[in-house]
């Protein structure tokens, strides 16, 4: 799910109207999410950002393999705890800035009860920021849509995104990542009534969602199978942000006012919207091997060889602790995360 690099102009939301439970916190939460870089204090405690402390690094940028070369793109950096130039950036100013979802259940969301951040990928920033600091709520989290998760690290907003991120060739060209924490894969989602079946022929003269820019949105731009699923005028401001939303979870909205019939986004994402509404499900298998890391900008190094010293430490069990306790409820049968690469 890859980004533009300017903010798109929301329409306004349309009005809801006899929704309620978890549905609804859905689709509010997706709908607004997409609006805007909202800046989130950090949950404990209730701190605010310091002033003069809300913006990311911005160090040197780097190089990565081209993509017409790449072969790996989830080897990274080796790890390693020496500071470098980003590490003593976010040491100087005492916080972390991490952007993250807040409308993607199980993976980073607000609970509506406790009015806090929550989610595996949550789970993983703090540790990153005790890793860094030595404090888990040492980190401001910055809500950023899908569609902005590059421009956000390329700003300086934020250090470090941990929002669901795939690694491909593309992207390692833009942000420099960690080594890979989950494995995805591709799938529909769409109504349990629906004749979908999955991703194949049966999507002919379907409507389709996807997070623009998305890896989701690239499959289908190599085989949509006759599917419908670009707005005219993408990225323009006529850009009506119905089959292509800056927001994945906009989909899901969109689905359930039936505007259109089916989602095509990572499976990991797919499993927690299939757990909000009981009506769609998961149709067909996997159609690809993808991987998530925590990103970086270009040239962060030592960052990123601090991440993953923290990911390998988190391998060894937080990782299967925050698993249970977030995921494998909609998202069973996984034994562990994937293995490190390194260059």
């Amino acid at each position: 799910m890859s980004e533009g690099t300017e903010p798109l102009v929301r329409r306004a939301a349309r009005r809801l109207r006899g929704w309620g439970g978890v549905a609804a916190m859905a689709v509010a939460c997706g709908l607004t999410a997409s609006l805007t870089l909202l800046p989130l204090a950090r949950e404990e405690g209730g701190a605010a950002a310091a002033p003069g402390a809300g913006g990311g690094i911005g160090v040197g940028v780097g190089v990565q393999v081209k993509a017409d070369t790449c072969r790996n793109p989830e080897a990274s950096l080796t790890p390693s705890t020496e500071d470098g130039p980003a590490i003593r950036a976010v040491k100087e100013r005492g916080k972390l800035i991490v952007g993250v979802d807040q409308s993607s259940y199980r993976w980073g969301y607000r609970n509506p009860e406790k009015g806090v951040l929550e989610g595996f990928d949550i789970a993983l920033a703090r540790a990153v920021a005790k890793g860094v600091l030595g404090d888990e709520n040492a980190v401001i989290f910055r809500a950023i849509p899908t569609n902005q998760r590059i421009a956000a690290l390329d700003s300086g907003k934020v250090d470090l995104v941990v929002r669901t991120m795939t690694i491909n060739c593309k992207r390692i060209e833009q942000v420099a990542f960690s080594t890979a924490y989950f494995q995805a894969g591709q799938q529909v989602l769409a109504p349990k009534r629906s004749d979908i079946t999955g991703y194949d022929p049966s999507l002919r003269g379907k409507r389709v969602c996807t997070a623009e820019g998305s890896t989701a949105h690239e499959a289908l731009e190599e085989n949509s199978f006759g599917a419908v699923f670009e707005d005219e005028g993408d990225g323009t401001k006529d850009d009506k942000d119905l089959l292509t939303v800056p927001n994945q979870l906009d989909c899901l909205a969109r689905l359930q006012l039936g505007e259109v019939d089916a989602v095509v986004t990572d499976n990991a994402l797919a499993a927690g919207q299939a757990a909000q509404d009981p009506a769609v499900e998961l149709k067909g298998k996997p159609f690809t091997k993808e991987y998530y890391g925590v990103a970086a900008k270009l040239g962060n190094d030592d960052l990123v060889r601090r991440v993953n010293h923290v990911l390998v430490g988190y391998r060894q069990g937080p990782w299967q602790a925050a698993y249970r306790q977030w995921l494998e409820k909609d998202l069973p049968g996984i034994s562990g995360p994937p293995a490190p690469l390194y260059k």
